[in-house]
């Protein structure tokens, strides 16, 4: 059995069918408590090892988290792990700002550069750890390369998904189905890497 280390109902739903694909019995952290831990990490695999380790922690059993955002090229990187609170301000650690004001705060910043100069990628980290101890916690990484439109597409998109471009598919994150959306995204990756590697120490 292991704990899905999160409360969000979109990363349940792509996080989920892995695990229980890869065999995994799956119980949710809302199952055993409301709580949640402070992402003051400084990088994408501290916020989910933090993540990982509150949860074993609370329940006693092994955890899976993951910290995702949004990296912009032109803008250093940025909003990167302040992604859920961009427009916020990074200082502001009740995360109080909305999808879309952090959408329009990225438009606003990147202004009207051209496209060759709005390269972007969703990242992904994904951390396993066996208890909260655990000196050697599984991790692993996902990157999706896309780039940011002039302007929003769908409306109907979680997060920078409207603006996020895939060029190999043509089309904005939030236009791409689930089913495939969930083979080749930055959480996928990650989840299925932790999975990969899990698999090798069992056949050890």
């Amino acid at each position: 059995m292991i704990v899905l280390a999160t409360g969000n109902p979109y990363k349940v739903a792509e996080i989920e069918p892995l695990l229980k694909q890869a065999g995994f019995r799956v119980k949710l952290q809302t199952d055993f408590f409301k709580d949640e831990v402070e992402e003051d990490g400084l990088s994408f695999v501290e916020n989910a090892l933090k993540k990982a380790r509150f949860a074993s922690r609370m329940t006693g059993l092994p955890a899976l988290a993951d910290d995702s955002g949004l990296e912009v090229d032109a803008l250093g990187g940025k909003p990167g792990i302040y992604s859920a609170r961009y427009a916020a301000g990074a200082n502001d650690a009740s995360g109080k700002s909305s999808d879309e004001e952090n959408l329009q705060k990225v438009l606003v910043d990147l202004g009207q550069r051209p496209y060759s100069q709005r390269q972007a990628r969703y990242c992904c980290v994904a951390v396993y750890v066996e208890h909260a101890e655990d000196p050697m916690p599984v991790i692993g990484i996902g990157q999706w390369h896309g780039e940011i439109l002039m302007e929003r597409r769908t409306g109907q998109g979680i997060g920078y998904d409207d603006i996020m471009w895939i060029p190999k598919l043509v089309k904005t994150v939030s236009e791409i189905p689930f089913d495939v959306k969930n083979k080749i995204s930055h959480r996928a990756q990650a989840v299925l890497s932790v999975m990969e590697q899990l698999g090798k120490r069992t056949e050890q």
